[in-house]
């Protein structure tokens, strides 16, 4: 296992935050991690998200979903899905407080707080006090600058190119 984990970051406006986080996830999986994902801002979507049909089949992983079953933008959010998304705070916060897991990645967690669902100084002070051996990925657009300050690794996501731009729409087991 680890001597010690680190904070990392997944944003921006390109395609692969969640891609790149689930590809951790199976490589840390594969040496015997327990890794915990929570997505934030998906939920009610068994059947639909790929991960979440394949996570069953790996012991060592536990996948929970916080979020109503549609894309929350600015123009569409409502009391649930701040209901949801301070469920899954709660979630990550223990997860993080028991030291049971190798790694856990905040899915969408940028976009919750973003949109004002989960403090940004709650989130930062829960990284600030974790674990020393724990690995924790945030994903999603619009990484507060704090969070990004103290993480210790950044990625930003920019898109060059999209088939989105040409109408192709979101395909399963591709984007979801």
């Amino acid at each position: 296992m680890l001597e010690r984990g680190y904070i990392q970051i997944y944003t921006g406006d390109g395609k692969g935050k969640t891609t790149a986080s689930l590809g951790l996830a199976m490589r840390a999986l594969g040496h015997g991690w327990k890794v915990l994902i929570i997505q934030f801002a998906k939920g009610d979507s068994a059947t639909s998200y790929g991960e979440i049909v394949s996570g069953g089949m790996f012991p060592n992983l536990d996948i929970i979903q916080c979020g109503v079953d549609r894309v929350v933008y600015s123009h569409n959010v409502c009391l649930e899905d701040y209901k949801e998304a301070k469920k899954g705070w709660e979630i990550a916060k223990e997860a993080i407080r028991n030291n049971q897991y190798q790694l856990i990645i905040l899915d969408e967690i940028n976009i919750a707080i973003a949109m004002n669902m989960i403090k940004v100084s709650d989130v930062k002070d829960a990284l600030l006090n974790k674990p020393e051996t724990l690995e924790i990925v945030l994903t999603g657009r619009y990484a507060h600058p704090e969070l990004k300050a103290l993480a210790h690794l950044v990625t930003e996501m920019k898109p060059i190119k999209h088939y989105f731009d040409i109408g192709v729409m979101a395909r399963q087991g591709i984007e979801y």
